[in-house]
């Protein structure tokens, strides 16, 4: 049997019974077969609570199809929108992505396509769902999970979700980004799940000879109340349907949640732990040999001529060397002879991308394509208070560097990998090699981790190109240096943010967020959007456009506007970890903290005073109680407050920081140190939560995200290349730079729909920690991270030629730069 998914709140709820067995829920149908117009319960109880704003409350039918076991899918009949009205007494004009953001847009395009997702239920009793969305790390097969638990009243142990294969039909259906995969989902997959049950029990009703109304359901069996009961395996084959079959399921109401809104364990916990996940380097596939790629010694350089070809060629273990456009492939019986093979390379290179540029370059390209503020400075009769701000590059290099495996055989392509816009590498793959689609087959793998990198699927496309040139398959591999160096990286950026004040009143606010290209030539889950996005200004209206649906400033600043100009497409960018916001959200938080200086306010009451949302007056309020903000203390410390409102949802964040010489040159071994965070207090709202436990967890890891951005980790460019080659270059957030005391603050359901959440953290932590170093050390930072004139005097420099640094072979400790 096939069917839907929907997440719900984390709290309890009051009449909840843990564990109570759910009765029968009526499904609408019209005598002639037809669809009886009527709203589910779920959807009546978001329209007496308010329901989120963009796109308001959807209906849905489930359907099923005659099978060997019951299949179910769903299908959307309405929606409208319903903005949500401003909490403050004189609200701003709203911004675009107050009305309409970049959820609501996922959303939308995810929904033609959403009656061809299923899940099914077997003779065993387990019901399995193929989730057409990546696995990073995230934790989107655990709260899919809870979702069918909780409407088909099954243990958890018994659900099953794996990840899809590419499939085409599904079109903007299958993109993991933008925090998207449970609002996407969530409805449709719970509707299904409903309608599975409500099979089960006809069934049930059928084979028993009572009414459907007098079963109910529990733990994956249905009960009658003379005592007869039925597991889910045993009614499988029965509940399938004889004919097609399209119905309105009556979902479970909150008040009847057992298992959505409780933390749970990942349900991968045991195999993180254990070593037994499957990535895409642990495949056994055939005759798939480690292969690598000796890469260019500037952004993006191509392979002109290969002097020793033959000698490298007859190297131990190595089976096959070939230029592709990209770089030298080589492929060997280990991944250690293939570094030996590269190493040995002698490659004649074209010119790169950006050869020659530095930081230097980059940051005065920028400069001058900063759009002009308008509103004057007119000393007499207002206050001006402006800044501008810089960000360096960063890298977008997850735990996993890159990794695919493919085969090229005259029958077609297949490929393995973690790829989060599958359906676009299978048409690129068809396209380039001009092969049928179904010719083209596209496993995802779990990644391990990816916060962007793995919307796009270079690594998958190099395999593909070196399988075809060896004629046989490979396991291709990036370096740990290949990432950092050829990679994606997040851009580097400007803001320049001007306001005005006049007698207790914000007036005007004005932003000019200046950017390197994000390269946006994925497309939004298939070719169309992607083939736009690659046209001759495409990208740039790509950009625009996430920059509108993205971007809002948190508070009543009067007339707002935030534009976006991006240049430069030479580097290899991508969409990192929530995107503009932590840079914007950073340069108007420290605006925020300087207008209220001149208001002659403490920050926090002036934020409480101007902000626009009840929401988010709410997460503010929180953070500044638990974090006893405006305690005394010591020269040199200092607390930090920020906002943040994005993916439907409002989430907050208190730091405290110290700067005291003691902590910043404390002598850690092979560290770079710097100021350090001791304290994070976190309160977020993102309507309604699945997976509490999950969500603590995706705070987390923002947390420290935020933390490095403002101030340790970058990339240094200089001669066209980046300096940094490995993790002990690259200053992220190490365990003494965590804090010692972090609390993450879940807060009671404001919605019956969930918001994103994986990109949420980043924001508001990134923003608070740059506000408190700012306040510890009396002057605010304009150089992100704060570190970056400096770090690059902490590591050795591992040379651009060779690409790969030779590998330790004595399991002893070595600096990897000798």
């Amino acid at each position: 049997m096939t069917a839907t998914r929907r997440p719900t709140s984390h709290a309890s709820h009051p009449g909840d019974e843990p564990g109570r067995p759910l009765p029968y829920r009526r499904v609408a149908q019209a005598p002639d077969g037809g669809i009886e117009a009527a709203t589910s319960a779920v959807d009546a109880e978001a329209g007496a609570a308010g329901d989120r704003s963009g796109v308001g409350r959807r209906n849905f039918l489930s359907w099923a199809i005659a099978a060997p076991t019951l299949m179910v899918g769903t299908s959307l009949i309405a929606g409208t929108a319903h903005p949500q009205p401003a909490d403050a007494s004189i609200p701003a004009i709203p911004e675009p992505a107050d009305l309409f953001d970049l959820t609501d847009l996922l959303d939308l395009a995810a929904l033609p396509t959403s009656n061809l997702i299923t899940i099914t239920v077997d003779e065993a009793g387990n019901a399995t769902f193929a989730l057409p969305r990546a696995e990073v790390g995230q934790g989107v097969t655990t709260s899919t999970s809870m979702l069918i638990a909780e409407e088909l009243d099954l243990p958890l142990s018994k659900v099953k979700v794996s990840l899809a294969d590419a499939r085409p039909e599904l079109l903007f259906n299958q993109l993991t980004g933008g925090s998207s995969t449970t609002t996407s989902t969530h409805h449709a997959i719970r509707t299904a799940a409903g309608h599975a049950r409500v099979r089960l029990i006809e069934a049930a009703a059928k084979k028993w000879g009572v009414p459907a109304a007098s079963l109910t359901t529990s733990n994956g069996v249905v009960k009658s109340t003379t005592g007869a009961t039925a597991s889910y395996g045993s009614l499988a084959v029965a509940a399938a349907a004889s004919k097609s079959t399209v119905l309105q399921v009556t979902l479970k109401p909150r008040s009847q949640f057992t298992m959505i809104g409780t933390p749970q364990n990942r349900v991968d916990a045991l195999a993180a732990v254990t070593g037994r996940k499957t990535f895409a380097m642990d495949l056994k596939v055939p005759n798939a040999l480690p292969t690598m790629v000796a890469r260019p010694p500037t952004i993006n350089g191509k392979p002109k001529s290969v002097s020793n070809l033959g000698a490298v060629k007859a190297m131990p273990g190595i089976t096959d060397v070939a230029m592709i456009s990209t770089g030298v492939a080589v492929r060997g019986a280990t991944f250690g002879q293939c570094i030996d093979a590269i190493r040995a390379l002698q490659v004649t290179w074209t010119a790169g991308t950006e050869d020659g540029k530095s930081d230097a370059s980059v940051f005065k390209e920028l400069k001058n394509a900063e759009i002009p503020l308008i509103v004057p400075k007119v000393p007499v009769l207002t206050k001006t208070i402006e800044g501008s701000f810089k960000f360096n590059f960063r890298s977008n290099s997850p735990l996993e560097t890159g990794a695919a495996v493919a085969n090229y055989t005259a029958d077609g392509v297949e490929v393995w990998g973690c790829f989060k816009i599958p359906i676009v590498l299978a048409e690129d793959i068809a396209k380039k090699y001009n092969l049928a689609q179904h010719k083209v087959k596209v496993h995802v793998v779990e990644g391990g981790g990816s916060f962007g990198r793995h919307l796009f699927s270079d690594t998958a496309l190099e395999a593909v190109e070196a399988a075809k040139a060896f004629g046989k398959p490979v396991k291709l591999m990036w370096s740990r240096t290949d990432d950092f160096r050829q990679g994606r990286v997040h851009p580097a950026a400007t803001s320049r943010v001007r306001a005005t004040y006049l007698l207790g009143n914000v007036l005007t606010y004005e932003q000019r967020h200046t950017s390197i290209s994000t390269d946006y030539t994925h497309g939004l889950g298939e070719m169309l959007t992607a083939f736009s996005a690659k046209l001759p200004g495409g990208n740039y209206t790509f950009a625009q456009s996430i920059f509108v649906l993205t971007q809002t400033v948190s508070y009543n600043y009067g007339v707002t506007t935030q534009l976006l100009n991006e240049v430069d497409m030479g580097f290899n960018t991508g969409s990192m970890r929530n995107i503009y916001s932590p840079d914007a959200r950073t340069a108007q938080e420290l605006i925020t903290d300087q207008i209220a200086k001149v208001a002659g306010k403490d920050p926090y009451a002036f934020r409480r005073s101007f902000i626009k949302n009840a929401r988010g007056k709410a997460v503010l309020d929180k953070v500044a109680q638990v974090g006893n903000w405006g305690r005394s203390m010591p020269a040199g410390t200092a607390q930090g407050i920020a906002v943040h409102n994005e993916y439907k949802g409002w989430c907050a964040c208190l730091v405290e920081i110290d700067t005291r010489p003691p902590t910043i040159n404390r002598d850690v071994r092979d560290a770079y140190t710097g100021p350090r965070v001791t304290k994070v207090v976190f309160a977020v709202d993102v309507g309604l939560v699945i997976n509490p436990k999950g969500l603590e967890a995706q705070m987390q890891g923002g947390i420290m995200d935020g933390i490095a951005q403002t101030l340790t980790s970058s990339l240094h460019l200089k001669d066209g290349y980046f300096l940094e080659g490995s993790w002990d270059h690259y200053f992220y957030s190490r365990q003494w730079n965590v804090p010692p005391e972090i609390q993450v603050i879940v807060m009671p359901s404001t919605s019956n729909t969930p918001g994103g959440a994986g990109e949420f953290g980043v924001a508001a932590s990134m923003a608070a920690t740059a506000c408190a170093y700012g306040r510890a050390t009396g002057v605010m930072p304009t150089e992100f991270p704060i570190n970056h004139q400096d770090s690059v005097s902490h590591f050795k420099l591992i040379p651009n030629v060779p690409s790969t640094p030779q590998s330790p072979t004595d399991g002893l400790i070595h600096d990897i730069s000798d």
